[in-house]
């Protein structure tokens, strides 16, 4: 127990769900806690709804009846139907306050985003600590990026490990690097994802350069073992090339667990459509790849000098 450490626990954050009983986002059984905030915005991204920091509202058009209570709902007029019965949202009038899916009678408007205190969370997270207990697991900050609330983040770590429990992040790698410093005492598994070593080709297909990532890498791993993820994606990074690139850059790093190698898939694609924003990667005509069709890129990954896993390797 770490009863020395001061925790806040009114700190507040903004979180957009609780996924229990995982098992591949750190050791054991886990929880993940999906914070809201991203500073990247992946083609690919099956969580577009952490990107904001604000609640987002998502639509279902099957299970829309047409009664316009969202319309009459909404004080900023971000809700309205055509004459042919057609339903338009502009997201930039939207303040994501629920009016519309608090009045909605059939749940075809969905809420994505509550604040929440670090107290209450915890109060959630007891329920599986037999869980943690039994299976050596824990809890997973994921996101989004959860360090783009470092405060909130912190605290809840902090904690967490107050309770004995194992932790993990799941980071894109832009958050500050003194942010990651200051928190790698509270970490067990940081969980970090390298896409692409080139910085433009990383800045059109995630929104950003690679630079501060690929420094922050260097930094922490001289602290901290990390997991490098790589998400592989057709025509981004899906080729021996850049797979080795990658490899050769985690073998540079202090302190590597082993870099993990993700499929592609378009599992999040009807999300884009419930937020009415555009699936980018049906621009390139991508199809999902599988486990099997990775196992190619694994001796170059070993090759390199670390050690490779693919999909939902434990």
């Amino acid at each position: 127990m770490m009863s020395k450490i001061t925790i806040d626990y009114q700190a507040e954050g903004d979180i957009f769900d609780i996924q229990r009983f995982s098992l591949n986002d750190g050791p054991g059984i886990r929880t993940i806690v999906f914070l809201k905030g991203c500073p990247l915005s992946c083609w690919w991204c099956s969580n577009p709804e952490s990107q904001r920091r604000r609640p987002v509202v998502m639509y279902n058009a099957a299970d829309c009846v047409r009664c316009r209570c969202c319309e009459s709902a909404c004080q900023r007029h971000a809700v309205t139907f055509m004459d042919d019965g057609r339903r338009h949202f502009d997201y930039q009038a939207c303040t994501g306050n629920g009016d519309c899916a608090a009045v909605c009678p059939t749940g075809a408007l969905v809420m994505k985003g509550r604040s929440i205190r670090v107290g209450e969370l915890i109060e959630i997270l007891k329920k599986d600590r037999s869980t943690f207990r039994h299976s050596g697991g824990g809890v997973t900050l994921s996101g989004g990026d959860p360090l783009m609330q470092p405060d909130f983040a912190g605290e809840l770590l902090k904690a967490c490990k107050a309770q004995g429990w194992n932790t993990a992040i799941e980071t894109e790698g832009c958050a500050e690097t003194e942010t990651y410093l200051r928190l790698v005492p509270y970490i067990d598994t940081i969980l970090m994802d390298i896409k692409h070593m080139d910085p433009e080709k990383h800045r059109l297909f995630t929104g950003v350069s690679n630079e501060l990532i690929l420094n922050n890498a260097h930094r922490v791993s001289a602290f901290a073992p990390l997991t490098i993820r790589v998400p592989v994606i057709p025509k981004f990074n899906e080729s021996e090339e850049e797979i080795r690139a990658i490899a050769e850059f985690a073998a540079s790093l202090g302190k590597v667990r082993y870099v993990h190698l993700l499929p592609y898939h378009s599992l999040g694609e009807n999300k884009y459509r419930m937020m009415g924003i555009e699936y980018k990667m049906n621009r390139l005509s991508a199809k999902s790849l599988s486990n099997k069709e990775l196992e190619k890129y694994r001796p170059i990954v070993e090759q390199a000098g670390v050690s490779c896993r693919i999909g939902d390797e434990s």
